[in-house]
């Protein structure tokens, strides 16, 4: 009988046992967030064995799928990469991968260049789940500079399978906000590419929307969200000239076919608008009527062709870029995790907060509580609680390093404009 093994964008598959069994062996030692601190070992027959034992089983079977993604059968090699990822998801790793980032980094390069569809995609969501381990700092930008030109490429390449690409997107975003630096080559670069890509939806000269291929708006959404995001860093005199550019071209693409990218730019929208007038308090799109009364259509959309839960998802997500762009009004919303918690309340942070969902998707709770990095984004201090697998003088040696680095330095200045004075303790 199968064994099941979590995949990739949480979809759980049915595989051989054969090569999963590692899979699904990794992934035990990370099935909760909050674990108790005896681990208990199957080995010995379900006898709790000590914290240190288990930690060390663990990075063993780490090292073993680390082997597995150089092996010669792709079955193999994407078990090890469903594992690292549930892995990389769940705990921090800091200690175990800063030895071994680069020969991690040169596996799934070769398996962006070398592996199929489905080997790219996973690949690169564990590119982005690499770089939120590495915190941002320099081996955080050092892996980036290795990895972003063939995330870029596969991206781009019309000829590359939808979900890789789409996956690229997802990954090149986020390893860019995380580890580029402001105003640099790679933001630069990693910005126009992405464009490049959604741009595909806009209308052409006379006012016509193209007809989308197949698979192509899921990689049109992707690609925006990812821009998006980018965008949070951008200095003022960039985000002028992308406001001018952009914004009437996505107001068009309210009207495209597909619900799911109708909602990314939406919201895309309404985060532009959000800065814009961060930047300057009269701040006007100048064709903001025309622009209500589009936003006012989809929050009323009736439309008894498109799925029930489809038209009530975009109703209320279009209620809400409506009001922020009429009253700048925001539904707050708080995120708990432990003791804590955070406000989502602006579109800049929802769309940080949604990036770093997507990539650690349930274990982003995990992050907040335990990783510098994401506490530091989401402004909440130093972790309140060690994690159980990490030894506080390992943590505070990751920390040491991370905030005394001065490319972390820099990034926390540039993302700053992020921060909430209102993350809290419950």
């Amino acid at each position: 009988s199968g064994i099941k093994v979590s995949g990739r964008n949480g979809v759980k598959g049915e595989s051989g046992a054969s090569d999963d069994e590692l899979a699904s062996d990794v992934l035990s030692h990370y099935s909760s967030a909050s674990e108790s601190a005896s681990v208990v070992d199957e080995a010995t027959g379900g006898e709790p064995v000590d914290e240190q034992t288990a930690q060390e089983e663990t990075e063993d079977k780490l090292k073993q799928c680390i082997d597995n993604l150089m092996d010669k059968s792709a079955k193999t090699r994407l078990a090890a990469l469903d594992s690292l990822g549930g892995a990389f998801s769940s705990k921090l790793l800091y200690d175990f991968l800063i030895e071994r980032r680069l020969t991690v980094s040169d596996c799934l390069e070769r398996s962006l260049r070398k592996g199929g569809g489905e080997e790219q995609a996973a690949a690169a969501t564990v590119c982005a789940q690499l770089c939120v381990q590495l915190g941002g700092g320099d081996e955080g930008e050092e892996g980036f500079k290795i990895l972003r030109p063939v995330l870029s490429a596969i991206m781009i390449d019309g000829c590359a399978s939808v979900s890789a690409r789409q996956s690229c997107a997802r990954a090149l975003g986020m390893c860019c906000y995380v580890s580029a630096a402001e105003d640099g080559e790679d933001l630069v670069k990693s910005m126009s590419h992405l464009e490049s890509v959604f741009t595909m939806s806009y209308p052409n000269r006379e006012g016509t929307l193209p007809t989308p291929n197949a698979g192509a708006p899921g990689l049109h959404s992707a690609a925006l969200h990812a821009w998006a995001l980018l965008v949070t860093l951008c200095p003022a005199s960039r985000l002028n000239v992308l406001l001018d550019l952009h914004l009437p071209k996505l107001q068009a693409c309210l009207e495209s076919s597909d619900v799911n990218y109708r909602i990314a730019v939406g919201e895309t929208i309404a985060l532009l608008v959000e800065l814009g007038r961060d930047i300057d308090r009269e701040f006007e799109f100048e064709d903001s009527d025309t622009l209500c009364e589009c936003l006012k259509g989809q929050a009323t959309d009736g439309n008894k062709h498109r799925a029930k839960n489809d038209r009530r998802k975009q109703r209320t997500i279009f209620r809400e870029v409506l009001h922020y762009i009429e009253n700048e009004d925001f539904s707050e919303e708080k995120i708990r995790f432990g003791v804590e918690g955070i406000y989502i309340d602006s579109w800049m942070r929802r769309r940080v907060y949604d990036a770093f969902k997507e990539v650690l998707e349930s274990g982003v709770r995990h992050h907040l509580q335990y990783n510098p990095l994401l506490r530091d984004i989401f402004g909440l201090g130093p972790p309140l609680i060690l994690d159980s697998s990490v030894k506080s003088s390992k943590i505070s040696r990751f920390e040491k390093h991370l905030f005394n680095s001065a490319a972390f330095k820099a990034r926390t200045k540039l993302r700053n404009k992020v921060r909430d004075k209102r993350a809290d303790v419950m």
